[in-house]
């Protein structure tokens, strides 16, 4: 085939490799070409492969590419306006994520037609799949997945959207490969079929890329489309619209809740000696007060995980311990809730990773009072939503390209101070806050404005804090 990959990422070298391997003509189109200290290695290591990379081609060049191939591959984040995408819809050319062509691999080596049930593992050369996706909770769900089947004694792999591509992880020796996919990835699917998926939650997010919540949920919801009469897909029976759209899946349904007094589904159970982990049979899974992190976004995450792993797991009482093991050391990841220093009766907590204005307030949750830094750079989302937090907010710091929109939000509501840099930012966040508060960074925009990404965000923030404010614990 004619190939037409666009982005040289870490996706589109993967998919470079696939297809080069197969005997495809590939081209590779690179609109920003020279952005990393790594740039000339991946040129060179993608025409070694007999690959053809063209850096920041005119539109009308890409269109014709587009329009002459047999298939296109957009790496994630390529919008569906890109000429390239628009140039294959006009010539009716296939559009489709690496993932899906990941899902291509695995179907490959199974009868047409065949489930691949975690039972017959040894009969079969594909590993089992499980796919992860939502708004927020995607990257905590798919480690913890696959920290408690490795506690059970499987071989896993991660992959998809927390690192590393899927086409590559598919090749691997492993059991199972738990894949991190975003809307972006599943937005340009028309086979991908996990054999276990989840769909966590949705509130809007990336909508300067999908334009409508609409259209964000139908990406989402691709996770399960395809799926057949005995795949899983694990769904957030406390989320409405994910209730709502899985309500059609083809495949079994299994919920998580947190609600007190849920009944089915994996859940927080009330008992007389504490609160409780358990299966939809009521085994208990692991005792709240034995989790580090016990958050409600915590315990839903921790359930998700749970519902997928034990569905794969053949041996349920070895799964069930190891999803406690894994979960009692689980300390969460490094820019999600992290506490950066307590001093001075005041915690310091990067959660520099709340990119939308669901997890900014799934964030408070459980939190008394709050001096919040939020702002950024905005993804066509509704900031005003966040004046919500008002009454559990001693005060906010507006950051970045939104800061206005953040001022907007709780304008007559809560003190608003803004900040033109972090430094600063975490000055005034240290006059607002009293003993008994938290420090919250949950920005609920993108960090694109001053920062490379969240990470970078999330450490200069916790360098300011250290330095301005200490790291007494």
């Amino acid at each position: 085939m004619r190939v037409l990959v666009v982005g040289l990422g870490a996706t589109g070298q993967a998919v470079a490799r696939h297809c080069s391997a197969a005997g495809d003509r590939v081209v590779v189109i690179e609109d920003r070409p020279g952005g990393s200290s790594d740039w000339d290695a991946r040129v060179a290591a993608t025409h070694a492969l007999g690959v053809t990379v063209l850096e920041n081609p005119d539109p009308g060049r890409t269109a014709e590419l587009a329009a002459g191939a047999d298939l296109v591959v957009p790496s994630p984040g390529v919008p569906e306006r890109h000429p390239a995408i628009a140039a294959a819809r006009r010539a009716e050319v296939p559009v489709r994520s690496e993932v899906d062509l990941a899902a291509d691999v695995l179907a490959g080596d199974v009868p047409t037609g065949e489930h691949r049930p975690a039972a017959v593992w040894a009969d079969r050369g594909a590993p089992v799949l499980i796919a992860i996706t939502g708004t927020n909770g995607k990257t905590t769900v798919t480690t913890l997945t696959a920290a408690i089947l490795q506690a059970s004694g499987l071989r896993v792999a991660a992959a998809g959207n927390i690192g590393r591509p899927l086409l590559d992880a598919v090749h691997d020796d492993v059991d199972v490969v738990v894949a991190e996919v975003s809307s972006f990835q599943l937005a340009f699917t028309d086979r991908f079929r996990p054999d276990a998926a989840a769909l966590l939650n949705l509130g809007s997010d990336h909508l300067d890329w999908h334009r409508t919540f609409d259209a964000y949920a139908h990406a989402k919801a691709n996770i399960f489309v395809h799926q057949r009469a005995d795949d899983l897909i694990v769904f957030n029976a406390d989320d409405p619209v994910v209730a709502g759209l899985v309500a059609d899946a083809p495949g079994r349904r299994v919920s998580f809740s947190i609600a007190p007094g849920a009944a089915g589904g994996y859940r927080v159970a009330d008992t007389a000696t504490g609160r409780l982990l358990v299966t939809p049979d009521g085994d208990e899974i692991v005792a709240v007060d034995e989790l580090s992190r016990s958050r409600p976004a915590d315990l839903a995450n921790s359930l998700a995980a749970c519902a997928l792993a034990l569905d794969v797991c053949r041996d349920r009482a070895l799964g069930i311990a190891g999803s406690r093991r894994a979960l009692v050391d689980f300390g969460g990841l490094a820019h999600r809730m992290e506490v950066v220093a307590d001093r001075d009766g005041v915690r310091w907590v990067d959660d520099s990773k709340a990119t939308n204005v669901h997890a900014t307030i799934a964030a408070t949750q459980g939190l008394e009072r709050v001096v919040l830094l939020a702002g950024g750079r905005n993804k066509g989302l509704d900031l005003g939503a966040l004046r919500v937090l008002a009454p559990g907010l001693r005060g906010v710091v507006a950051i970045g390209e939104a800061a206005s929109e953040v001022r907007d939000a709780f304008a007559g509501a809560v003190t608003v101070v803004d900040a033109s840099s972090m430094e600063e930012a975490v000055r005034a966040a240290r006059d607002l806050a009293r003993r008994g508060d938290t420090v919250l960074l949950s920005p609920g925009c993108a960090s694109f404005d001053w920062y490379s990404s969240y990470a970078e965000r999330g450490d200069d923030f916790a360098r300011e804090v250290r330095s301005h404010v200490g790291v007494e614990q």
